[in-house]
């Protein structure tokens, strides 16, 4: 490690913290789907328990930011992985002490950790990336992106095997114990002054003031509702009570896409036409949103019209997943291309806290929607928040009317 270059160690560090961190948060996920499902929570009543995780990813990301600028993003990122272990702890309790409001409450530091230590690492990495470099940034946020989502996947399985064979308190302290020994690397090694901003920023500086982020940010927002619509409840629901799946077929598959999902992410530079020596721009964005917005309108048709349903989900979800992917790694290259230098965590807290918007009025959309009209409409609804992204996409600026880096 001491051979490397500074920013390739720092980059290495960050991404070791990122996975571990990943690994930790998604087999948190299932194992408290699955363990409260054994203790006979309904479907709805165990989302609803995500309800804190995903609206205080909101306010973390917007306020994370701010904090990361002025303190450094090494303590956002370390603070992060403190929190995460303290949820980890307070999970670990009897069962007979995880009343609803002590899961949530868990949930919710929970929530805080991940936005935290998300925004270090994509705001990190400009840092350590000239303004010229644009081919190489895109590449190193697509393999960060990439691999987290690969790794979250990851995390499906080990959650359960993790409840399968030490219990779900055994578990909570071994993830606990593991992250406490990325924590202590972290403080040892991580820079101190890493994306800190030369000029301490004001609070109300939380709210971007480039048009290109606000613009990229609203497109971000309806990408992300436009897939938690259908995904985060719909879908297992459905593939359980419609389809006649089990519980760990169910797992399974959706374990599977997100590891695929986070594959072709890292790939997204290939697919998007940056090995031959371009970097994307709003056109890019623009185009990959209207091909989304495509795939989905027909999968809402098959589904509705209940042509081969099981083919039609499998073969559809597969398809909307791997665009879906590139559509993503692409928002998180132009959003850090765009953020500016000096408090880059400013710029991505913003963008990350309009994507954490969307995840929440896409998972509560997708209970009360899949509840009242079924899979179809959630579906139908996906791809008219698509076209609202490709709407706005229209207004992200070309290479011809802006730099790469402001």
């Amino acid at each position: 490690m001491t051979s490397l270059p500074r920013e390739l160690r720092q980059y290495l560090l960050i991404t070791f913290n990122y996975w571990n961190f990943t690994i930790t948060d998604g087999a948190l996920r299932m194992l408290v789907v699955l363990y409260f499902h054994q203790l006979g929570y309904a479907p709805l009543a165990i989302a609803m328990l995500f309800l804190f995780y995903e609206f205080f990813g909101v306010v973390t990301n917007l306020v994370g930011g701010w904090l990361g600028a002025r303190v450094g993003l090494n303590h956002t990122m370390n603070i992060g992985l403190a929190m995460q272990i303290v949820a980890l702890l307070a999970m670990a309790l009897p069962s007979a002490y995880l009343t609803v409001p002590l899961v949530m409450a868990a949930q919710a530091i929970s929530g805080i950790a991940k936005d935290l230590n998300k925004m270090s690492a994509k705001s990190s990495v400009k840092t350590l990336v000239t303004g010229d470099q644009q081919h190489a940034l895109y590449k190193w946020v697509a393999i960060l992106t990439g691999s987290k989502n690969a790794l979250k996947g990851f995390g499906f399985f080990l959650g359960g095997a993790l409840l399968y064979t030490i219990g779900f308190q055994a578990a909570m302290l071994a993830m606990a114990a593991v992250l406490g020994v990325v924590l202590v690397m972290s403080l040892l090694m991580l820079d101190r002054d890493l994306g800190k901003a030369k000029n301490k920023p004001k609070f109300s500086a939380i709210f971007s003031k480039s048009p290109s982020v606000n613009v990229l940010s609203g497109a971000r927002l309806f990408l992300f509702a436009a897939r938690d619509v259908w995904f985060v409840v719909a879908l297992p629901v459905y593939l359980g009570a419609t389809l006649g799946w089990s519980h760990l077929q169910t797992g399974s598959f959706m374990a599977c896409w997100v590891v695929a999902y986070g594959i072709v992410q890292g790939f997204a530079p290939k697919l998007t036409g940056s090995q031959a020596g371009r970097t994307p721009d709003g056109r890019g964005a623009l185009l990959w949103a209207m091909i989304l917005a495509a795939i989905t309108g027909v999968l809402a048709l098959l589904v509705q019209l209940e042509w081969h349903p099981a083919l039609s989900i499998v073969v559809g979800l597969m398809i909307f997943g791997l665009v879906f992917a590139v559509n993503s790694s692409l928002h998180s290259y132009l959003i850090v291309s765009y953020a500016k230098e000096d408090g880059v965590s400013l710029d991505v807290g913003f963008y990350y806290m309009a994507n954490a918007m969307g995840r929440l009025v896409g998972t509560v959309l997708s209970g009360l929607v899949f509840q009242y009209a079924g899979l179809a409409a959630c579906l139908w609804i996906a791809t008219a928040m698509l076209v609202i992204t490709s709407v706005i996409s229209i207004a992200l600026p070309r290479h011809d009317s802006h730099p790469a880096v402001n």
